[in-house]
């Protein structure tokens, strides 16, 4: 059974880099057809979608967010990251690392979700 957990620093200075790191067990992040992603949600709003990689190192990002965010992966280390440059309290939100199976067209597995907050 796949697994992804996040890790991180929970507290993140206004206009630093905020990095988080999503490990996956249970299955290699290196196959086709599935896209490794970042999804946010801040207090009192909906889930954001932030960007993803895929098995080739390939990334995507959200419009909005392109301009701070920055997508790698490391297949040794079946780990994927996200850094957010120049954070603001708006960058205060749970986290999350997610597969998207574009075979089945679904979100299947989540992590668990990790909250920053962005705070001097």
């Amino acid at each position: 059974q796949v697994r992804l957990q996040e890790s991180g620093p929970r507290l993140v200075k206004p206009s630093q880099t905020l990095s988080l790191t999503c490990t996956v067990s249970g299955g290699s992040i290196s196959i086709n057809y599935f896209y490794w992603s970042w999804i946010r949600q801040a207090p009192g709003k909906g889930l954001e979608w932030m960007g993803a990689t895929d098995y080739s190192g390939n990334t995507y990002y959200s419009p909005s967010l392109e301009s701070r965010t920055s997508i790698s992966v490391d297949m040794s280390k079946n780990q994927f990251t996200l850094q957010v440059n120049s954070v603001t309290p708006e960058d205060t939100a749970v986290y999350y690392c997610a597969r998207w199976a574009q075979a089945a067209h679904m979100w299947d597995n989540w992590g668990q979700g990790t909250q920053v907050t962005v705070s001097s």
